[in-house]
């Protein structure tokens, strides 16, 4: 298959994948928060059955997301470029499903819960989608070249060094939370 139709076929399975993750979250925002879907904060904790659900939706989205990676590539920095240019477009296309479903987001900086493991990720959806814009333009860009790229240890490094930073941004607001219990949780506004 010519990489860009591979590209084309990856794309397909990431924005059907987001429109199934958006249904499911304009669900819970009908359910948790029934006054006005809008407002996630102050967030209204899910059930603990409802919690290991969500934890386990979000694995098996990663697992999906692995295996079509590995399905349509060979050779490790290509399966890696896969994997995240689909999980870009569904990030990104998972936000605009919520824009067409939910009317939501409505403003650029609004914050969202946006992954629970280890714990809850917090931050704009913006910058999300930023980091998504990212994954998608350099996985995308890896795929749709004929040849193996080679891994730069300058290139190796500043990977690392912005998923830290970008891990830490989105970890940072909850990590206080951890050991205040669930009142702090509910209580959380950004």
């Amino acid at each position: 298959m010519r990489p860009s139709a591979r590209l084309l076929w990856l794309a397909a399975y990431a924005l059907g994948m987001a429109l199934v993750e958006a249904a499911i979250v304009v669900h819970l925002r009908h359910l948790y928060h029934p006054a006005d879907p809008h407002t996630l904060f102050p967030l209204s904790l899910l059930t603990p059955n409802d919690l290991r659900l969500e934890i386990a939706r979000e694995l098996a989205t990663v697992l999906m997301i692995a295996s079509v990676a590995i399905l349509s590539e060979r050779g490790f920095l290509r399966v890696f470029a896969a994997f995240i240019y689909v999980f870009g477009l569904w990030d990104l296309g998972y936000y605009a499903w919520l824009r067409i479903f939910l009317d939501w987001p409505r403003s650029w900086l609004e914050w969202d819960v946006l992954f629970l493991i280890p714990w809850p990720w917090l931050g704009p959806w913006l910058a999300a989608s930023g980091v998504a814009l990212l994954f998608t333009f350099w996985g995308g860009r890896a795929i749709g070249t004929p040849t193996e790229r080679r891994l730069h240890r300058d290139a190796v490094l500043l990977f690392v060094a912005g998923t830290l930073l970008v891990l830490t941004a989105f970890l940072a607001p909850g990590w206080p939370l951890l050991s205040a219990g669930a009142d702090a949780w509910r209580g959380f506004l950004p």
